[in-house]
């Protein structure tokens, strides 16, 4: 085990690198402003605003165009029969392998059910039984049926048309198709609001800055780090590289989860695959190699609906075994009548690249799908950073630990948003207007050429992926080094860098967050959840039951440190309540 290395002490706010972009030529004033549009963001945007606080909406992309909307197996809690909290979060702890916060996922499973409840009563529609009950199902990890889904497949799809119409009926502030750069702060280091760049024509266009004393980063995954993902092409880390830009620790970037079921296109494919979600399992598929064996019988008390992790492995080991490149699902015996009233979605997916799920078995392989770890945060969803919350994928609560359970995520950023508008108002954090630092007083981070994008995505699939070790990792720190540092180095030499635009912006981000990825990857001697270290394939519980913890040095070299425990340690939040 390597010796962590020293925390620093925090750098003088006008010392923390920033992306190189022009100065902010517009700005709105607000109380709060969210950046992400999926369901923590926009649940978030909702309460403050239902509070009165005067709430602006930064997304990416449309409102309804984030990881949201491509949840296709649904939101769980205990909601059904005989269910209880306790029991939800047995199977939440159990998947987490020994990481999970205990305290954050109590606080999980006992607010979801009313979290969800309230969801509904704001106009999500979830498929009930005849009798007008919750249709509820099961999958991975769990022991119960208590998934409710909307649409068959497409509870995601339902949950953002819903908090998208509530959004434009309360008449929120919105600003589209715009790529949040860095936060700003004031002269104490203290929250200011965001910098930002809205692409194409519209009431703002260009960079401009949005001045705010709370920011909740909503921002969604970094699936788009790795070659092949389930993640849509504005997932690239953008709220991680920010927060580290900023100054603000994150936690357990190793844990990145692998589905184990996404539709096999070839071996070359690249970008966002099809999902072919966990709840097809759950409603009694089996996982078949090309012989038609269920290979996954004897790993695991639940065969095909064991943690995501198990399942991932499975597959890969069958894979190796029959040095092939996929497995297959085999859903033939639910018929035609099923497909198209359960999962109408992956069914027309998988017809629209040649396969028919009725009549043949379905080719799966794993590929990038969820981030564990992210912007570490308490259970208010704070920061290290005052003023700064995060939650959603973006942030780290403690609640998934190393290896999320199946459709806990929705739940999270549910449970978490409502949280966070409720420490904004109660800590009346939201009165003091921010004197924002001049952003040009910052150091301008280098920024790399679009093409980097696809070298990082190549270098992080082949050294960071499903399977890693020493070996792979060394030499895929050694690849991002040699990409930052020629970056660094044209700026240091002779002051040019990439020229400033979303390609080069969202390489510069995917770069930041891949660098922490494999030193935290490093660092975790040890397999453990969705970290699976070839050259240590058993999990070491006296030395690697905590957490890797990383800040980004105002030089832009890596702090790494391990944990004491497997508790958080406080993200002092007395500071953010000043």
């Amino acid at each position: 085990m390597r010796p962590p290395a020293v925390r620093p002490e925090a750098a003088a706010p006008g010392t923390r690198p920033r992306l190189h972009a022009p100065a902010p030529g517009w700005s709105i004033d607000a109380d709060v402003v969210v950046v992400g549009s999926g369901v923590a963001g926009l649940t978030a945007a909702l309460r403050c605003e239902a509070a009165g606080l005067t709430t602006v909406v930064v997304t990416k992309a449309r409102l309804d165009d984030g990881s949201t909307r491509w949840a296709q197996g649904g939101i769980a809690a205990a909601l059904g029969e005989g269910d209880t909290p306790e029991q939800h979060l047995d199977d939440t702890l159990v998947a987490g392998a020994g990481l999970c916060d205990e305290e954050a996922v109590r606080i999980l499973v006992t607010e979801g059910p009313d979290a969800v409840r309230r969801l509904i009563a704001t106009g999500a529609r979830f498929d009930a039984s005849t009798d007008g009950d919750l249709e509820l199902t099961r999958e991975g990890g769990h022991h119960r049926r208590r998934i409710a889904h909307a649409g068959g497949d497409a509870t995601g799809a339902e949950i953002s048309r819903a908090l998208v119409e509530a959004v434009r009926a309360r008449g929120l502030r919105t600003v589209e198709n715009a790529l949040v750069l860095d936060l700003l702060t004031d002269a104490e280091g203290r929250t200011a609001g965001v910098t930002l760049h809205v692409m194409g024509e519209g009431q703002h266009d260009g960079v401009g800055a949005v001045h705010a004393p709370a920011v909740v980063l909503a921002t969604g995954g970094m699936g788009q780090v790795f070659s092949a993902t389930t993640n849509p092409a504005v997932s690239t880390g953008d709220g991680v590289a920010l927060a580290l830009r900023a100054g603000a620790e994150v936690s357990d970037l190793e844990f990145v989860q692998f589905h184990p079921t996404v539709l096999f296109l070839g071996a070359d494919a690249e970008g966002q695959q099809p999902l072919v979600s966990e709840a097809v399992r759950g409603e009694g598929a089996h996982l078949v190699d090309a012989d038609g064996v269920r290979f996954m019988l004897g790993q695991h008390e639940l065969a095909e609906l064991a943690p995501r992790d198990i399942v991932a492995k499975g597959i890969m080991r069958r894979m190796r075994e029959n040095d092939t490149e996929h497995m297959y699902l085999d859903a033939r015996h639910f018929g035609a009548e099923m497909w198209e009233h359960r999962f109408p979605t992956i069914l027309a997916a998988c017809r629209a690249h040649g396969i028919d799920p009725v009549t043949e078995p379905v080719p799966v392989a794993p590929a990038a799908h969820y981030a564990s770890g992210g912007v570490r945060t308490d259970s208010h969803g704070r920061t290290t950073v005052p003023g700064l919350y995060a939650c959603g994928e973006v942030a780290c609560t403690g609640v998934h630990g190393a290896n999320r359970l199946a459709s806990n995520s929705l739940l999270e950023g549910l449970v978490y948003a409502e949280r966070i508008a409720a420490d904004i108002v109660r800590t009346g954090l939201h009165a003091r207007v921010p004197q924002p630092l001049p952003t040009q007083q910052r150091p301008a981070h280098p920024l790399l050429p679009p093409e980097a994008r696809f070298a990082v995505q190549r270098i992080m699939t082949r050294g960071a992926g499903v399977l890693r070790s020493e070996a792979s990792l060394a030499e895929a720190a050694d690849r991002l080094h040699r990409l930052h540092a020629d970056a660094r180095d044209a700026l240091d030499e002779n002051g040019k860098t990439a020229e400033p635009g979303v390609d080069t912006w969202e390489a510069t981000n995917l770069l930041c967050v891949a660098r922490v990825l494999v030193a935290a990857a490093r660092q975790r001697e040890e397999t453990r959840g969705c970290h699976w270290r070839e050259d240590r394939p058993e999990r070491d519980d006296t030395a690697w039951r905590r957490h890797i913890v990383v800040r980004l040095n105002p030089d832009r070299s890596l702090a790494v440190r391990t944990t004491d425990t497997t508790d958080f340690p406080p993200t002092l939040p007395q500071a953010q309540e000043q």
